[in-house]
């Protein structure tokens, strides 16, 4: 898995996998399963830090199919309001890096 820049600015912490999994993915919802396999994520490191994002509300159940619930980030929750804030900026400044980078490169070529 590539590391975002979400993950590059606050740390690459199991938390901060989970979350930015979810904000990179909001339109859909998924397992617990699911989530461990696409984050390749040992069982015992994402229950340990689970619990706390459902305390949290940054996590909350979608529907049920059987036994399985699915989840979704709570994009209500103020805490991932302003990751997604920060997310958009980081985003904003990587492009007007590239922008700028790239022009600098045409300058120097022409």
């Amino acid at each position: 898995m590539e590391e975002t820049l979400l993950l590059r600015c606050l740390g690459n912490s199991p938390t901060l996998r989970i979350i930015d999994y979810f904000l990179d993915n909001r339109l859909f919802d998924y397992t617990k399963n699911e989530i461990i396999e696409n984050l390749n994520m040992g069982r015992g490191t994402f229950f340990k830090y689970w619990k706390e994002l459902e305390e949290f509300g940054i996590v909350k159940v979608t529907r049920k199919i059987g036994k399985s619930k699915l989840y979704k980030v709570n994009e209500e929750n103020e805490i991932v309001q302003k990751l997604v804030m920060l997310d958009s900026v980081l985003c904003k400044k990587a492009m007007e890096k590239t922008v700028k980078k790239e022009l600098t490169k045409q300058a120097v070529t022409a």
